[in-house]
């Protein structure tokens, strides 16, 4: 059985900080690219941060989160993760792990999300 759990969220107050967890089963978490995206109310599902399977050698962000964002991944522990410092009212959203597969013959993976609010 093939599962994204994320954990993590909660709310926070502006400038304040959260770490995003994504623990991942039932697949080679290894050979999936890691994405993290965001849904805010009302709004379409966003790109905030992607990471290549071994971790080092592509790792890209939104615009709006770069040097406040920082994803990484621990493939011995098939997690990958999202800290996010100095947060803006903006940055609230559920936040969903996906795993991008490495060719089309694999599924793509979604997890159920996590809720980030922030606001004094």
């Amino acid at each position: 059985q093939v599962q994204l759990v994320e954990s993590g969220g909660g709310l926070v107050q502006p400038g304040g900080s959260l770490r995003l967890s994504c623990a991942a089963s039932g697949f080679t978490f290894s050979m999936y690219t890691m994405n993290w995206f965001r849904q805010a109310p009302g709004k379409e599902r966003e790109f905030v941060a992607t990471i290549s399977r071994s971790g080092g050698s592509s790792i890209y962000y939104r615009d709006s989160v770069k040097g406040r964002f920082t994803i990484s991944r621990d493939n011995a522990k098939n997690t990958v993760y999202l800290q996010m410092n100095s947060l803006k009212p903006e940055d609230t959203a559920v936040y969903y792990c996906n795993g991008h597969p490495p060719s089309s013959s694999f599924p793509n993976y979604w997890g159920q999300g996590t809720q980030v609010t922030v606001s004094s």
